[in-house]
């Protein structure tokens, strides 16, 4: 019986080499992943110096999405249906509406209508004048064609007219910002950043927002750190607009021999290796191989031939690994320098010297197995 149990002891030590668990790949399969066969390299790998880190910086960012086709010319100080108008009339003769004597001995007088909202065909109703259409029109174009009504009732009447509630000439502003609702627009103030100012402003870090703006059956969307900077996405709205703040985190992943193996949302601004690393508890200081610290990432095309990758790109990017070597004291600078991206991997391989440990300690486990099992035995026999 017991040479049964060594032989199968045998027989699991000499598959233990392909049976230990492992945290991800080795720093040799890595590198077998990156070398051309007859299907070709399944990545590339381009070693992480302070001079390609630099090269990667100096690509300019590209935004996935954009709002400059949604930028309208459509007037927003003209009154629509809904609003609420405030309407003067001055009449120097003061025969309709009565009043006192001018210092001249004109009797004049002033009447301040009610508030009065334009109706859903476009009108106000006037005393002396019925029904005036007025939507459509500036308040000063809607105090001429009043004037015009009350010509032949009024002698040479003077009309002012104001808004007092603009209902039509609003937005819809939902999602990430800190009171949602309906902002107005005005000539000026009608621009994206100025109803999201209006609404509070965002309520997440804008790296995380994606702003979409739903215009009739048509959407167009950006990123939210692309119209805080660039001059073109900082669209001019129209009444009816509806501009909604998605909220998308970023989230940069951690495998192997780190102080944690998870998965983290990314703070706001930007998060270099160096600070992903530091967010992931460091290299394992008994395992992690600090000459061979990888990032896998699909990378931007632009990026990969700034870099001299001729690996052909798929549908999310070119496949590449980086790869930093932190026993040197310039990787610590080039980990401050280069960039993490949103679904980027950061994993460390375990040291040759670990695996050997690994290998041992397993074959330590089995041999006081087997140790036991042979004094049982005898105690038994």
């Amino acid at each position: 019986m017991t040479r049964k149990l060594f032989a199968l002891v045998l027989a699991a030590i000499l598959s233990g080499c392909s049976t230990l668990p492992r945290d991800g790949p080795s720093s040799r399969a890595v590198d077998r992943g990156a070398a051309v066969d007859a299907d070709g390299a399944d990545f590339a790998i381009v070693e992480l110096d302070y001079a390609a880190a630099e090269r990667i910086r100096a690509v300019p960012g590209r935004y996935l999405g954009s709002l400059a086709a949604a930028s309208s010319t459509q007037s927003v100080d003209v009154i629509g249906e809904g609003d609420l108008l405030s309407i003067s009339i001055f009449e120097p003769s003061g025969t309709l509406f009565g009043g006192g004597s001018s210092g001249q001995g004109i009797r004049s007088g002033t009447q301040a209508l009610p508030s009065v909202a334009v109706d859903r065909g476009g009108t106000v109703t006037v005393p002396f004048a019925g029904a005036v259409r007025v939507a459509g029109m500036t308040t000063t174009e809607a105090g001429a064609a009043i004037r015009r009504a009350l010509t032949g009732r009024v002698g040479n009447p003077q009309v002012s007219v104001t808004i007092e509630e603009n209902a039509s000439n609003t937005v819809t502003v939902l999602g990430e910002v800190k009171t949602p609702g309906r902002a107005p627009l005005s000539v000026n103030a009608n621009t994206i950043l100025d109803v999201i100012a209006e609404a509070g402003g965002a309520a997440r870090p804008i790296e995380d927002i994606q702003v979409q703006i739903r215009r009739g059956d048509q959407t167009y969307s950006a990123p939210m750190t692309a119209v805080t900077t660039d001059f073109n996405e900082n669209v001019r709205l129209q009444r009816g607009d509806q501009v909604n703040l998605v909220f998308q985190p970023r989230r940069f992943r951690t495998f192997g021999a780190l102080g944690a193996v998870s998965e983290a949302d990314m703070p706001a601004g930007e998060l270099t290796l160096a600070g992903a690393l530091g967010r992931a508890g460091g290299l394992n200081d008994n395992f992690a191989n600090a000459r061979s610290v990888l990032v896998f990432r699909f990378e931007r095309p632009e990026v990969a031939q700034a870099l001299g990758i001729t690996q052909p790109p798929t549908v999310r990017g070119v496949p590449v690994v980086y790869r930093l070597n932190l026993e040197e004291a310039s990787g610590f600078f080039t980990a401050g320098l280069f960039v993490i991206q949103p679904e980027d991997t950061v994993y460390a391989p375990r040291a040759m010297a670990a695996e050997v440990r690994k290998f041992f300690e397993f074959v330590q486990q089995i041999s006081r197995v087997v140790y036991d099992i042979s004094v049982t035995n005898t105690l038994n026999q």
